[in-house]
């Protein structure tokens, strides 16, 4: 493959995820600006460490994907955009573009380090570290499945790629993950090269044991519900390993950095304004029982309404076409109980000092300008203060009532994430110890045969979480309550009595100032075994593990959701309609479909015109159009 002891790095086109081919005329065939890297010279450590560093997404990438696909598709913020079924190719060719790299650098890791051994070069690390670049390639692999459908596996055996089916796909990843564990030499030293490094485990080789098992219990997991016999045995064997992610100190993770380059934090561009989703706000208020007067200051007690009020009722501003069970409502003030991880992770309109509060965008007052003006369909209008109040909107469209608000999506009059995941001060989560327990959890719930109970590894996934956002000193009330959030589903695990359809709040009329009561129906997520269930076990877990991975991993969320269609996700508002959610009308919006949510990314504009041959037959093997409202293989409910 190498001809005078060079190797060439293969700059990976468009036109598939080939990495490096078979000779090197294929190599000069292909690439049009090839560079030599002399064999002597070159150490696998650095591409593994150049693909691990490329996969943190510089802004560029960062922004589009990270924040605009996977937070919008699994509404860990107040953005429309792909949850409402748009897409921007030039987004995804710069991911393809991306991934591709990645991809490309895990795979020379391996190759470089195969081809010194066979020339004698080899040292005693490279082994280990031909494994952890198999570990890492896995997860690369998952991620671009769990976007985009069918790759090509040939990419990876030293042949000119073609596509393979997304159950070949994941087949491939569980195996390289359970052979890669099996060849690993945990007590191998580290490598003595002076300029090697690993960002994440710095060679420790246990650590990217733990990984990889957990990963395999992810893996295994996505295709659970249409391939659960492979899905139980790869799980079972992973998680009986007693090597997993159990502990923060083995969590995935990657420090981040300010400015422009891969280590950006992926949350940093200032004009993203990543404003609490509805989908959190009716998961947050009420789970857990744990009062807003036992978690801020005593300034902020009198803005603190009681558990039975719901807010102004602004009709005329504000969309009900949704089955968002809070739209229509202002809450003027904060509301009674709330988890305690939310006022930890977005901060309070008007709380300057509030250490979390994000300033952003720093080159407006924005972030400190704390009201806004509703107009009523007669021509008057109302200044809103929105110092110590807690609201979201729905996504959509929404139409006349949406010109009138001065509030929706507008920073500074709602709560938006803290500055902690803004300012490139942080560690980017890839996996952590919370999802190992949840992932236990939902296994023990199905029967299989794992090493904690359903129970224990639920209460232990959220106590992981808890110790995350520094909330500890709520777990043991948090785990016992009974409470209903609005969705209708409460923590305590053994509490499985359903809400019943709807629940008794007072509210506001905005013109009598008269206190009114008003029965605010639970939502029926129809995706979920017909909509029959708010608060059964697994609704828990999913909403648990849900808000732990907020915001961290979106990806993963989305998954869960298009996989189980957990945690419950409302309509976007439909005053006017969706013309790429064709599904959703006027007269279905309170009936949830995974029409109307989004299911993967298209294939890039670049793959499609470079490569019609190939773009065919992945497009044959997603088994429909190469669509965003397509299912992914192991979604398809």
């Amino acid at each position: 493959m190498y001809n005078n002891k060079i190797m060439k790095k293969y700059i990976i086109s468009f036109l598939a995820l080939a990495t490096v081919l078979s000779s090197c005329n294929d190599f000069e065939d292909i690439n049009k600006n090839p560079f030599a890297v002399d064999i002597d010279k070159a150490e696998p450590e650095y591409f593994l460490n150049n693909s691990i560093l490329g996969a943190q997404q510089d802004p560029n990438i960062a922004e589009r994907v990270f924040v605009l696909y996977w937070k919008t598709a699994a509404r860990q913020h107040l953005t429309t955009g792909i949850a409402g079924g748009t897409y921007d190719d030039s987004w995804t060719v710069e991911y393809w573009k991306g991934i591709s790299e990645w991809l490309n650098n895990a795979n020379a890791a391996i190759e470089i380090a195969n081809e010194k051994k066979a020339i004698g070069q080899g040292k005693p690390y490279y082994d280990n570290l031909i494994q952890v670049s198999r570990i890492w390639r896995a997860y690369l692999m998952s991620e671009f499945s769990d976007n985009f459908g069918p790759q090509p596996l040939q990419a990876f055996k030293g042949m000119n790629p073609g596509f393979n089916s997304e159950k070949e796909v994941y087949y491939f990843i569980l195996h390289e993950l359970k052979d890669a564990v099996a060849k690993m030499n945990v007590n191998q030293a580290v490598p003595d090269n002076p300029n090697a490094y690993d960002m994440v485990y710095g060679f420790n080789w246990g650590k990217w044991v733990k990984y990889a098992n957990s990963m395999r219990m992810r893996v295994a997991m996505r295709i659970s519900e249409v391939d659960p016999v492979k899905a139980k045995a790869e799980f079972e064997e992973a998680a009986g390993s007693n090597m997993l992610i159990s502990t923060s100190d083995d969590n995935f993770k990657v420090k981040e950095d300010k400015g422009w380059n891969p280590l950006s934090g992926v949350m940093s561009r200032e004009w993203n304004s990543q404003i609490l989703s509805a989908t959190l706000n009716n998961m947050y208020i009420g789970l857990g029982g744990v009062k807003s007067t036992d978690q801020l200051p005593a300034a902020q007690h009198t803005a603190v309404k009681p558990s039975d009020y719901i807010g102004i009722r602004y009709d005329e501003q504000f969309s009900t076409m949704t089955n968002d069970p809070s739209a229509g409502y202002w809450l003027d003030g904060l509301p009674n109980k709330i988890d305690p991880r939310a006022y930890k992770t977005f901060y309070i309109p008007g709380d300057l000092t509030n250490p979390i509060y994000s300033l952003y965008p720093t080159y407006t007052n924005q972030a400190t300008t704390n009201y806004g003006d509703l107009t009523f369909a007669n021509g008057s209008k109302v200044t809103i203060n929105t110092v110590n109040t807690w609201n979201t909107t729905t996504i959509g469209n929404w139409g006349v009532k949406g010109q009138r608000n001065g509030l929706r999506g507008v920073i500074g009059c709602m709560p938006a994430l803290g500055k902690q995941y803004r300012e490139g001060n942080n560690f980017r989560i890839f996996f952590a110890s919370w999802e190992t327990y949840f992932l236990m959890a939902e296994a023990a719930l199905k029967g299989w045969a794992v090493p904690m109970g359903d129970e224990a590894a639920y209460n232990k996934g959220i106590q992981d979480s808890f110790t995350y956002n520094g909330v500890s000193q709520f777990y043991g009330q948090y785990i016992m309550s009974t409470d209903y959030n609005r969705d209708g589903t409460s923590v305590s695990y053994s509490h499985t009595a359903e809400p019943g359809t709807s629940h008794s709040m007072n509210y506001k009329d905005p013109v009598s100032g008269n206190v009114m009561t008003v029965d605010i129906k639970y939502p029926v997520n129809t995706i979920y075994k017909n909509g029959s269930f708010k608060n059964d076990k697994l609704t828990k877990i999913i909403t648990q593990k849900y808000i732990a991975n907020m915001p961290w991993l979106p990806l993963e969320s989305w998954s869960d959701h298009r996989r189980l269609g957990l945690p419950f996700f409302e309509n976007p508002a439909i005053e006017t309609p969706l013309v790429n959610l064709p599904n959703l009308t006027s007269g279905n919006y309170m009936t949830n479909s995974i029409l109307n949510f989004p299911q993967r990314l298209r294939y890039p504009s670049t793959f499609r015109n470079t490569d019609q041959v190939g773009y065919d037959k992945a497009v044959q093997l997603l088994g429909g159009s190469d669509a965003v409202l397509t299912p992914l293989w192991w979604a398809k409910h």
